[in-house]
């Protein structure tokens, strides 16, 4: 007996959903390396269904005749629904933002005197803040601060021309700020982004510790963060 065209079209669509399964481990890893630079209260388990939901949505869509590997042609795309989701979360008042540049501001003036991050209680001592308020701005900044550099990165990825020219810009301006940062942010830099290793993994090849491989992360993401608002870029 024949199938079908409707049966036809279940078996495709079964396939589809298959191959999306197929990928699921690699795209529970790509969450897993963003989430250890976010603050707790964002779920591991709300980043893998975002991208899950748009795995699919990219599988049904994939053409093999068009793209190399299903892969290659959905990571960046996956990674960049995850980001759309923490960018939703971003709702900061004027009051927060304001807070996150002084907080910015302070820590990069302590870390540059004593090589090390102050702690809340110190912060709101300085800035005269709730230190519940410091908590709350430092929890945002976290979110806030990784966007520009992983969605620049993510965007470089794309073959798409209509924006072409404004994303290169920025990925020019990125490469500046790292060529003037020191040895150990510009490694860090490429080892994470470029070779993607866990913060685990490049605490072991260059011998310091977990936490000290996030400082000098979240330290570049605020340089570079700084050099975008100062020149009215949306990062």
């Amino acid at each position: 007996m024949l199938k079908t065209s409707k049966g036809y079209e279940n078996i495709i669509k079964q396939n589809q959903d298959n191959l999306a399964l197929d990928y699921l481990p690699a795209l529970k890893a790509l969450a897993a390396r963003l989430k250890e630079r976010l603050p707790a209260n964002v779920e591991f388990a709300d980043l893998v269904s975002i991208g899950t939901e748009e795995l699919i949505k990219l599988a049904r869509k994939y053409d093999q005749n068009l793209n190399d590997s299903f892969w290659g042609y959905a990571k960046s795309r996956v990674y960049g629904a995850m980001l759309d989701y923490l960018r939703g979360l971003d709702c900061m008042s004027r009051h927060t933002r304001t807070l996150i540049k002084s907080i910015n501001k302070e820590i990069s003036k302590y870390y540059n005197e004593y090589q090390e991050e102050p702690d809340n209680a110190y912060l709101s001592k300085v800035l005269n803040e709730d230190i519940e308020k410091i908590k709350e701005a430092r929890n945002a900044s976290e979110i806030y601060g990784i966007l520009p550099l992983d969605e620049e990165l993510s965007a470089a990825q794309e073959d798409k021309t209509y924006n072409k020219i404004e994303k290169q810009e920025l990925i020019g301006i990125i490469q500046n700020i790292l060529e003037s940062a020191s040895k150990n942010e510009q490694l860090v830099i490429q080892l994470y982004y470029y070779e993607e290793l866990s913060f685990k993994e490049i605490s072991e090849i260059l011998e310091i510790s977990e936490s000290r491989i996030s400082q000098i992360h979240k330290s570049v993401i605020r340089k570079i963060r700084a050099y975008l608002e100062e020149r009215g870029i949306d990062g």
